[in-house]
């Protein structure tokens, strides 16, 4: 549906226009299905607005599995606050991958999850996506709240040697030397707001 901006400013639709244009991805969701969202949303993604109207939000995720895990993060922070974000890896309708910065509120804060409102943005200028495997996405998740080797090894059900290896690799990849500058490196946000396939409810 077309909006026409000299209507609206003639009929004071203000805030339909903003919605509408605003410079940042703005999505409404029930049970995190969309019901409308604007066109920096559907433009970020790789869509039109109308292709995403009724979709479940599983779409825009790398995989099933992330959707789910991912699902709850915040939730307790919404109920509490009415409040939460974090920065996660989303999908393009090209499967590309990128971060993506999400804040939430609700509208529902009982069942944070039944309607809300989010915002996206796009972090691909100042953080290009490093391709990781969802293992390594977790093992960086937990490192970032500041679990050892054998703490991740028993959350993960990996051996303590397994972690060891994925976080040299990590290091590898980012060109760093300590976890420090690995957190530095994806732009210095810590395990609250690093959503991870590793995320529990």
């Amino acid at each position: 549906m077309e909006i026409r901006i000299d209507d609206c400013y003639k009929e004071g639709r203000f805030a339909e226009l903003a919605f509408a244009y605003a410079p940042i991805g703005l999505v409404v969701t029930e049970n995190r299905v969309i019901c409308e969202c604007n066109k920096a949303f559907a433009q970020m993604f790789g869509y039109a607005p109308a292709d995403l109207r009724g979709q479940s939000f599983a779409i825009l995720y790398p995989s099933d599995a992330e959707f789910v895990n991912i699902r709850d993060r915040g939730v307790s922070k919404l109920r509490e606050f009415n409040s939460y974000w974090d920065e996660r890896i989303m999908a393009r309708r090209d499967g590309s991958l990128f971060w993506c910065r999400v804040r939430g509120h609700s509208f529902t804060p009982d069942t944070p999850l039944a309607r809300a409102v989010w915002s996206f943005a796009d972090l691909s200028s100042e953080r290009p996506y490093s391709p990781l495997t969802r293992r390594e996405r977790e093992i960086l998740s937990h490192l970032s709240e500041g679990l050892t080797s054998k703490e991740i090894a028993l959350q993960l059900d990996i051996s303590h040697r397994t972690v060891e290896v994925y976080r040299a690799k990590l290091l590898r990849k980012f060109k760093v030397n300590n976890t420090g500058g690995l957190f530095h490196s994806i732009g210095g946000i810590g395990g609250e707001h690093l959503a991870s396939p590793a995320d529990k409810p």
